[in-house]
């Protein structure tokens, strides 16, 4: 079976995580890394043992050996940088946030399908064998009908992201970490975001260091979503049904979770790896050596309707300044 070969834009922290599971996967090689830094490029390629180093993005998507380039770069960097990719004809894969405006996010879908090219936002957490188990326990209502889903994500520790506190690079807690759970809701339920609001801690003119979310689904579901920088509790997503809850500790790198019944029988499920990228790369490598576009799971349509609420709740936080 034919490689399918990957191009990396930028040498940010998960590259390195990126690659692992690149090589872990069933078809996937790395082959070059770029960075606007050309000594940087190399250090990181000659670490991870990738074979080209290029010291501009262009380099990279003129490189024809390369078949889909994995956009990891800063928030606001994502669009410019897929977008080259795809004028390049290349598939791309674009870490999360896909991008930080709703007309940007539709225009790389559209320039994707002109130039008949795959193109899927980066989301690991719904390929996991866990993500799939849990899908199937409430498909088979083992809690009974959902009434409620609850999302807490803290990461303490951002110091190492120098442009967290920008809101033009795309910076704050719900760019940063708020596609994640919105879209993982939406996978398990199979129901897309009918209504939300949301609020926010932040100081004028900065991003967000918590926000507090309020949404519902099609069927009179309700979820809520908290993610902060402010404070160190563990992170956890909760399904509440008639009959139980079922509990996943760090959703999107889950190893277990643990489904509690009315009864008091406790059910544990379970789904090791040693990389959570592979499972979203093996899906990635099928779509494109089976000439699929449009990821069945990680849709167009969740991925703009995602930017889409992203963005409209930044700008009513934005119009509460004036």
């Amino acid at each position: 079976m034919e490689k399918v070969r990957y191009g990396i834009l930028s040498t940010a922290q998960i590259v390195p995580r990126f690659v692992e599971g690149v090589n872990q996967s069933d078809v996937g090689e790395v082959i070059a890394i770029a960075s606007r830094d050309l000594k940087k490029a190399e250090s990181v390629a000659d670490e991870l043992d990738i074979t080209k180093a290029y010291g501009s993005y262009t380099e990279l998507c003129q490189d024809e050996e390369v078949d889909v380039v994995y956009v990891a770069t800063y928030n606001k960097g994502h669009y410019e940088a897929a977008k080259l990719a795809l004028m390049h004809h290349k598939h791309v894969l674009v870490e999360k946030p896909f991008t930080l405006k709703v007309p940007h996010a539709k225009e790389l879908f559209e320039l994707a399908a002109q130039n008949n090219c795959f193109l899927m936002e980066a989301q690991k957490s719904v390929f996991l064998p866990i993500s799939l188990q849990v899908k199937q326990a409430i498909e088979q209502q083992k809690i009974g009908r959902v009434h409620w889903i609850q999302s807490v994500t803290t990461y303490p520790n951002v110091e190492h992201i120098r442009w967290f506190d920008s809101l033009d690079a795309g910076g704050g807690t719900l760019h940063g970490s708020g596609s994640y759970p919105l879209q993982y809701m939406q996978f398990l339920l199979d129901q897309p975001i009918k209504k939300y609001h949301g609020d926010a801690t932040r100081k004028k003119g900065k991003t967000d260091t918590q926000v507090n979310m309020a949404v519902q689904f099609d069927k009179q579901v309700l979820g809520s979503i908290f993610i902060s920088v402010a404070l160190d509790i563990p992170s956890k997503l909760t399904i509440y049904g008639e009959k139980g809850r079922i509990e996943i500790p760090y959703f999107w790198k889950a190893k277990q979770a643990v489904i509690y019944n009315e009864t008091g029988t406790v059910e544990k499920l379970v789904g090791g790896f040693e990389s959570e990228f592979v499972f979203e790369i093996n899906h990635v490598n099928e779509c494109i050596q089976k000439g699929i576009i449009e990821s069945p799971v990680m849709t167009r349509e969740r991925t703009v309707d995602t930017v889409c609420l992203i963005d409209q709740l930044y700008t009513e936080w934005l119009e509460e300044d004036n």
